[in-house]
């Protein structure tokens, strides 16, 4: 089937089999290799992606289903050459040590901050238990989910007050 889908602002066609998992499409013919392979069951969340905007896992969609959608992966959040707010966060509160699951918690949290700016611990905790870690204990992955959104809601109010003081100059 010929599919055209947006990937990190690129477009692509391609023809896929019925078949193909989006996170093998992702990694395999487009080299996303970011977007980790897991269990292939759905229960880690290692492949998460966002999907239009949306946290979904890539070995529970087919790359037919990404047809006419536009999909983010963890390559993809980076714009040039600055780490996204997320990412800074995660590495700056060392909440990884294999880092297998980092991709998948990442793409999570930037879901949950588009849905909520200002979680609690609590609601972050919920909006993660989709995505497993075995080796940090998640104390870290809070941490810098916390912190990854007081730095979402910094670079709002500053690119808010930029295009302020721009107008006010015109």
């Amino acid at each position: 089937m010929r599919i055209v889908t947006t990937v990190d602002g690129a477009v692509y066609i391609d023809d896929v089999e019925p078949r193909m998992l989006l996170v093998h499409y992702l990694r395999d013919r487009l080299g996303k290799v970011g977007t980790v392979v897991g269990c292939d069951t759905g229960n880690c969340g290692a492949c998460t992606v966002l999907l239009d905007g949306r946290s979904v896992k890539s070995c529970s969609v087919l790359a037919v289903q990404a047809d006419d959608h536009a999909v983010t992966t963890v390559e993809g959040l980076a714009q040039h050459g600055d780490l996204h707010p997320v990412q800074e966060a995660f590495h700056e509160n060392h909440a990884l040590q294999c880092g297998y699951c980092t991709p998948g918690m990442i793409m999570a949290t930037v879901d949950l901050l588009t849905e909520n700016p200002a979680p609690d611990e609590a609601q972050a905790r919920e909006a993660l238990e989709g995505n497993l870690c075995r080796c940090t204990g998640y104390q870290n992955i809070l941490a810098a989910v916390l912190d990854a959104a007081r730095r979402t809601r910094e670079e709002t109010d500053d690119t808010r007050a930029a295009r302020e003081n721009a107008g006010g100059a015109r």
